[in-house]
């Protein structure tokens, strides 16, 4: 028996009761405009709507036999705890798609894993995206800490940061760290490094189980360049310098060895140093980014790798 229009609350509950009943109920449109006791089209509208407000979420069951090879290889290659691939888009120039998704879950099984009582947590558009994939979390007894500035140049919130995201999705204690990427000199990062509080998130980074990392360029949209922490002309002196690729602000050259540049003796962030008790992953893809990824790789920096076909080829291929 159909429902009057109108009945059961709001738009969205309209729009998720209609994205469940064609998603998971596998109901045709027709059936679901019956059910509703609306037209097709509306019912077309209400299941898109479901889309774009984010309450469909997709997870592919079905591995994809070359991504599994493509994955096995970069783990014996670089002797890898853990490697995921997805799938490329060749007509996409994203440097999130796929990867964040695939992020997103590795997230959550670190975050529900007993185990695993500190996750520590880089900044950055794809680590931002794979934490706004999350389904909301309730693990009270964990730390999740920030292990770079939260501050922009400009004393206001970085965009980027992700702990703020992290702590709208997931409820645990957060610890952020409340300076920026790069300090304005070394006195201010030596003096940054002095606060208790700042002390408090780097000696629970070292701690962390799981750690998880974007990394940036360094050509002409770098983040650290856009996102207003270095200028043209630090970002000039990097290159000459021979970095290829940074994480957490730490920038590097094309064997993973730290350069010895003022930009680098300023990052106030944690240092690019763990055990080998901590699972450290990397997320990151595309043509700008393969020399950062390569470098790292090869320095064993990281344990663990969250790419695409077309990064990880290239990887092999070199």
């Amino acid at each position: 028996m159909g429902r009057s229009k109108g009945t059961g609350g709001t738009r969205l509950d309209e729009a998720a009761r209609a994205g469940w009943l064609y998603y998971i109920g596998r109901n045709t449109q027709e059936e679901i405009a019956e059910k509703l006791g609306i037209s097709r089209q509306a019912a077309q509208r209400l299941v898109s709507l479901a889309v774009s407000e984010g309450l469909v979420r997709f997870r592919l069951d079905h591995p994809i036999a070359h991504c599994l090879d493509l994955s096995a290889r970069l783990k014996d290659r670089f002797r890898l705890t853990t490697c995921e691939v997805v799938p490329s888009d060749p007509a996409s120039d994203s440097t999130t798609l796929g990867i964040a998704e695939a992020a997103s879950t590795a997230l959550e099984r670190a975050l529900l894993d007993p185990e695993t009582r500190i996750i520590a947590i880089g900044s950055g558009r794809t680590l931002k995206a794979a934490i706004e994939c999350l389904p909301p979390i309730e693990v009270p007894d964990t730390k999740v800490v920030s292990l770079t500035g939260n501050i922009a140049p400009n004393g206001s919130a970085a965009l980027y940061s992700a702990i703020f995201t992290m702590a709208d999705r997931v409820k645990a204690e957060h610890y952020l760290m409340p300076a920026p990427v790069v300090a304005a000199s070394v006195a201010d990062r030596d003096r940054l490094h002095q606060q208790s509080v700042i002390q408090r998130s780097f000696s629970l980074a070292r701690q962390a189980e799981a750690v998880f990392v974007g990394l940036g360029d360094l050509g002409p949209q770098a983040p650290l360049l856009v996102d207003g922490f270095i200028d043209e002309g630090e970002l000039d002196a990097l290159r000459k310098a021979g970095a290829v690729g940074e994480i957490l602000g730490w920038a590097f050259d094309a064997e993973g060895e730290l350069v010895d540049t003022a930009t680098n003796r300023r990052v106030a962030s944690v240092p690019l140093e763990w055990g080998p008790e901590t699972l450290v992953t990397v997320l990151a893809m595309g043509r700008r980014k393969l020399p950062g990824i390569r470098a790292v790789l090869r320095k064993g920096w990281v344990g663990g790798l969250i790419t695409d076909e077309w990064t990880a080829e290239a990887l092999l291929t070199a």
